[in-house]
């Protein structure tokens, strides 16, 4: 249970280090904030595969494959429903329009910060739900690739509400929910597969689920939109690759 704590709280903490580094890196360039978010995606890309569906597979007995198809599409379809219910993180990345209004913008924001901490919560439940295999190895391996992608969403939410006139300890107090939420998803996860190991291979399923969703969905397009394609695609091939030679050396 220490260790679980411990990733909860590490997991929250990357976003809030993004965070820290967004208020002395206001203006980071999209080449170079692509190049590290598909490189954050290959590294969850291969958490869920490797972490998350093939185990599910494999503890799911004798209807895994049924079970393992339904929890993708039910986690993707949690995501999807939750991007409607909010606004799309793109929409608010970059400048407001000048002729908006301050009370406009800062609306916006809180939206945009919303979405950010929605989508905190599935994440982290599939950072939990991965000790739940028995695996600790594995289960931390997961929870440092979606800790990895946490720093540079960190890192995005700061322009924006300093940009609306938000006050730097206010905006700091903002990033620390965000990060908070992350930890509570995390001990959810956790707790729900520790209640019934029945649940486990559909819970293991569900979080893959989520986070290709949010690969294919969010961090992909985003990485492919301001002209670094190439360097993103190769960014993602060397995550993938990286989680790949960690699952070999410490399986």
């Amino acid at each position: 249970m220490q260790i679980v704590l411990i990733t909860a709280l590490g997991v929250g903490l990357s976003t809030v280090v993004g965070a820290v580094i967004g208020f002395f890196f206001r203006k980071i360039s999209h080449r170079f904030s692509d190049i590290v978010l598909a490189f954050a995606a290959g590294v969850m890309l291969a958490a869920a595969i490797i972490g998350l569906i093939l185990e599910s597979l494999e503890c799911g007995g004798k209807f895994a494959l049924i079970i393992t198809i339904i929890g993708i599409f039910a986690g993707a379809a949690v995501i999807n429903v939750l991007d409607r219910c909010v606004p799309h993180i793109h929409r608010f990345i970059g400048d407001s329009p000048a002729n908006e209004d301050d009370k406009t913008k800062l609306y916006k924001v809180i939206l945009f910060v919303c979405a950010i901490a929605i989508h905190n919560l599935p994440e982290g439940i599939a950072a939990g739900v991965g000790f739940g295999t028995g695996d600790v190895t594995q289960a931390l391996t997961i929870a440092g690739g979606i800790a990895l992608q946490n720093i540079p969403e960190g890192m995005v939410i700061i322009g924006p509400m300093l940009a609306a006139g938000m006050s730097h300890s206010r905006t700091f107090v903002v990033a620390i929910i965000t990060g908070i939420v992350e930890v509570v998803g995390t001990l959810l996860g956790f707790f729900a597969v520790s209640v019934s190991t029945a649940v486990l291979p559909f819970a293991l399923a569900f979080a893959g689920g989520t986070m290709l969703y949010v690969i294919s969905d969010e961090m992909i397009p985003e990485t492919h939109s301001h002209g670094a394609e190439r360097g993103a695609t190769y960014s993602l091939l060397a995550g993938f690759c990286l989680m790949l030679v960690f699952d070999v050396l410490l399986g």
